[in-house]
């Protein structure tokens, strides 16, 4: 967000109106120096109910706000509802990957829905490349049984660490779109508007701020390396997911 956007967001947020319910999520700020990893910050703001995408923006201001209060500035919102252009693109409906065996890119959250391993079904590989929110609806999801892992084209992750197999896909399709990645690195923290810690596991701010911290720590292309590579080191960032 430009300064002056920034300027306009905040004073919208110094009008709000008293009796606005209260919210609290997380912003994600990537570890620069000493440490590889993510710090989670959960800060309470004042939350705008309604699906409308402007609803959502007076949520992202509110919150960006507090952030901004608590030395944590700039801020970038990753999502489609994002008032940054950067930030819609960097979103997993938009953000776009390939591999060696597939002839045309696909979104994250396609590879994500399309790799899903349940009880009763999948990999459903069909739904890679399709449109994003069509995958992510798709009633198959819903009425395969428990989810029990994801394949991935062949590569086979768990379930846990819960937010390993989502994490390395995102990092994997932003080393792909190195002119995006550029973009994240004047941001000192990361949110997605859309992530509720008590109902959501993986989020796309969260990867967006590991992807830095791993640069930072010239780790990141031997961490994309492999799979395996990248939980070795990444590890301690999932010690609480087991």
């Amino acid at each position: 967000m430009t300064t002056e956007g920034f300027k306009i967001c905040y004073r919208q947020v110094m009008l709000l109106d008293n009796g606005n319910t209260m919210a609290t999520r997380p912003v994600f700020v990537p570890l620069l120096i000493d440490q590889l990893g993510v710090q989670r910050r959960s800060l309470e703001f004042s939350w705008h109910p309604g699906f409308a995408k402007m609803q959502k923006q007076k949520s992202i201001a509110a919150l960006h706000a507090v952030a901004n209060r608590n030395s944590i500035s700039p801020v970038l919102e990753i999502s489609s509802k994002s008032m940054d252009a950067i930030g819609v693109e960097l979103s997993a409906f938009n953000l776009c990957m390939t591999t060696q065996t597939t002839a045309s890119a696909f979104t994250v959250e396609t590879a994500f829905q399309g790799s899903k391993v349940f009880e009763k079904g999948g990999p459903y590989r069909d739904l890679i490349g399709m449109d994003s929110r069509a995958a992510k609806r798709e009633l198959r999801l819903k009425e395969s049984g428990s989810l029990v892992g994801f394949d991935f084209f062949g590569v086979k992750f768990p379930l846990v660490p819960r937010t390993y197999f989502y994490d390395w896909l995102y990092i994997s399709a932003l080393t792909q779109n190195e002119q995006l990645a550029k973009q994240l690195a004047p941001f000192k923290g990361f949110t997605d508007i859309e992530f509720n810690p008590a109902k959501s596991i993986n989020c796309q701010a969260y990867a967006a701020a590991l992807y830095l911290s791993l640069q930072a720590h010239h780790c990141l292309h031997e961490a994309i390396r492999s799979p395996e590579r990248f939980l070795e080191i990444t590890g301690r960032q999932y010690a609480t997911q087991r």
